[in-house]
């Protein structure tokens, strides 16, 4: 379910047409994804105000350009499940040559946790034998989205 369920008509009507113009320039196959701005901003229109953690991997090919986005692991409050082999079917089903995942920290504190270190070490590692490399991790709230690769984590 998502957040928008819960609000005002007029409200959700604002957020759909904002999620479908930044769908346009960034969520369709094809959108170059070299802004680090622009990803974030995606990011946090998709994940930053959802009430439970929601695991999201966005696919790209050889040039950094969008595949897909797919958001595949929902969890609850504090934690959500991933499984490394269904991201790894998932990305050689796409074709992709690289990934950027993220997920969403309800609580909104925005850095990221051990357990967040450890499944990017995890995913990183599985995807290398597969030649897919994980371009950065973000942890989204509703206000920010922080990036591992650039805290040094990757």
């Amino acid at each position: 379910m998502s957040f928008r369920h819960g609000l005002p008509e007029h409200e959700r009507g604002v957020i759909d047409a904002a999620l479908g113009i930044l769908g346009r320039y960034l969520g369709e196959p094809g959108a170059l994804f070299d802004n680090p701005q622009a990803v974030r901003d995606f990011l946090r229109l998709h994940l930053g105000a959802e009430k439970t953690e929601v695991f999201a991997v966005l696919y790209l090919d050889s040039q950094n350009r969008a595949i897909a986005f797919e958001t595949p692991f929902n969890g609850t409050l504090t934690q959500t499940s991933v499984y490394p082999r269904e991201i790894a079917r998932a990305a050689l089903g796409h074709n992709a040559a690289a990934v950027i995942f993220a997920h969403n920290h309800p609580s909104g504190a925005a850095f990221p946790s051990r357990a967040d270190e450890a499944l990017t070490v995890t995913l990183k590692a599985a995807l290398a034998l597969l030649d897919i490399r994980v371009l950065d991790h973000l942890i989204v709230t509703g206000s920010e989205a922080v990036s591992m690769a650039e805290m040094g984590l990757l």
